[in-house]
């Protein structure tokens, strides 16, 4: 698979993820703002993602694309994102 089949699977696949993503925490829970900043973090090095490889910089965009995705299974792992169970698309943790 040559990079660019590469990058365009990942955005796919975290596309896929962070629509898939839901917010755990209850608003008023301190750990409401955590999950927010994570989702907040994938979303940005998403964006960046997008960016790049849209300037055919191939390699920045597939760093930031599994940048993006790391923020997800992190939250997804420590209980601050609703993914459904989602084994496929996330690292859980059983």
């Amino acid at each position: 698979m040559d990079l660019r089949a590469l990058v365009d699977k990942d955005v796919s696949l975290t596309e896929t993820a962070l629509a898939k993503v839901k917010l755990a925490p209850p608003p008023r829970s301190h750990l409401r703002k955590v999950a927010e900043d994570f989702l907040e973090m994938a979303r940005a090095y998403f964006e960046d993602a997008k960016h790049f490889r849209e300037r055919g910089e191939l390699e920045k965009a597939l760093a930031n694309v599994n940048y993006a995705h790391g923020w997800l299974d992190a939250g997804a792992r420590v209980g601050l994102f609703d993914v459904g169970e989602d084994d496929q698309l996330f690292t859980l943790s059983e």
